[in-house]
């Protein structure tokens, strides 16, 4: 019986998700190779050497200009995870059991592949050690917080601006260690974490369900796919690009994180960005499930 409860948890379930599909091939982005062939096009040579050797924003490159290659990368991966579940939902019902596993595992592969991308951009430092398949606790909690901002949690946004802020003011270039795996950002990687289980339940069951009929449920399973993973997308890229990490590096005060807090943001994403801050302010708040 508790071994039942433990599967059953959200958060353990999210985790197991998101580990699964980070050993997906080709999930992984490679930083340099991403940022040489992202920018090529738009900046010179010495600004993408800089980029690589420091970030985006000490290379001087504006923010107007990561924005359109982080729109094309947008693009390229909602058609590309769009195709791929319009593929799986071909097999029609008999084949359920088989596709539905791995179609999950591809949305939150390609999740992670976007969510990397506009870290890169935006001046977030390798999410990923070169070492082994492993994701260590850092990568792990920082995923789940830019996943969290994907869905639209509040909380997540207030999260990102803070591990932002330590990264903006260590001298080495890595995630906050302490801060995502024990410290003050950790009891929200946690219950975005828990939230995020439930909701990529309910979404895998909609996708279930439109993959019931052959062919019919292909086209509707890639349709919802879509209408699902880009304004996802660009939610994430609305925030990292808003805050002061994507732009050249000067002293940056955070607000505090809101504690414990898990709300869906209903609020365009200009004006969430300016709301966090308040948010940021607020001590005791209960955890919501979101209004639909």
């Amino acid at each position: 019986m508790k071994q039942g409860k433990e599967v059953e948890n959200p958060e353990s379930r999210f985790f197991t998700v998101l580990l699964a599909a980070a050993k997906l091939p080709g999930v992984r982005i490679h930083r340099e190779a991403y940022l040489r062939s992202a920018l090529a096009r738009r900046c010179s040579e010495d600004e993408i050497r800089r980029a690589i050797e420091e970030t985006p924003a000490a290379a001087g490159i504006p923010v107007e200009v990561l924005d359109k290659v982080a729109n094309d990368s947008i693009r390229y991966e909602s058609a590309k995870v769009s195709a791929l579940s319009a593929a799986a939902g071909i097999p029609g019902f008999f084949a359920l059991p088989a596709t539905v596993p791995a179609d999950v595992a591809q949305y939150v592969g390609h999740m992670l592949r976007i969510a990397q991308k506009l870290a890169y951009l935006y001046s977030w430092p390798d999410l990923f050690s070169d070492e082994g398949d492993d994701v260590d606790d850092a990568t792990k909690g920082v995923l789940t917080l830019f996943f969290g901002v994907m869905f639209g949690t509040q909380s997540a946004n207030a999260a990102v601006g803070k591990v932002a802020g330590m990264i903006s003011e260590q001298v080495a270039k890595k995630l906050p260690q302490k801060a995502l795996t024990h410290g003050a950002v950790y009891p929200i990687v946690k219950k975005v974490a828990g939230y995020l289980g439930v909701r990529i339940t309910t979404q895998s069951f909609a996708t279930t369900v439109s993959k019931a009929i052959p062919l019919i449920g292909a086209a509707v399973s890639g349709g919802l796919t879509f209408a699902t993973y880009l304004p996802m997308a660009k939610r994430l890229k609305k925030h990292l690009a808003g805050l002061p990490l994507a732009e050249p590096p000067h002293a940056v005060a955070y607000g505090d994180v809101v504690d414990g807090e898990v709300v869906e943001d209903h609020e365009e994403p200009a004006a969430a960005a300016h709301a966090e801050q308040l948010d940021a302010d607020t001590t005791a708040v209960k955890l919501e499930e979101p209004q639909h």
